[in-house]
């Protein structure tokens, strides 16, 4: 059974930084893209950013480009989301999530196959 869990949330004014980092278990960590997606209260669930495990290669929302890194510890099966100069804009609750086919979400469907537990990024103006 796949469990990701979900850890390095917080509370930072505009323009700090946090790390996520996002632990997989239960089922073989390559061959799979894993992502972040993020919900703010009062909106549909959107996809952040997302890395495929085997070359490394990544993509990103427009709105997190040049501020936020995904990356990866193979030995570890972790994935993390550097956040850094955070918006206010920017808080939610982050999800990591496993078997990411697409960053676009419809209609609050997000096509993902495997969600952890979230966590709450809160960035004060």
């Amino acid at each position: 059974q796949v469990q990701l869990v979900e850890s390095g949330g917080g509370s930072v004014q505009a323009g700090g930084s946090l790390r996520l980092a996002c632990v997989v278990s239960g089922h073989t960590y390559s061959n799979s893209f894993m992502g972040w997606f993020r919900q703010a209260p009062g909106k549909e669930r959107e996809g952040v950013a997302q890395i495929y495990t085997d070359d490394g290669g990544t993509s990103y929302a427009d709105s997190v480009k040049g501020r936020f890194t995904i990356s990866q510890d193979i030995a570890k099966n972790t994935v993390y989301l550097q956040m850094n100069s955070l918006k206010p804009e920017d808080s939610a609750i982050y999800y990591c999530a496993r078997d990411v086919q697409s960053l676009s979400c419809n209609g609050g469907y997000c096509p993902v196959g495997y969600w952890g537990q979230g966590t709450q990024v809160t960035v004060s103006s």
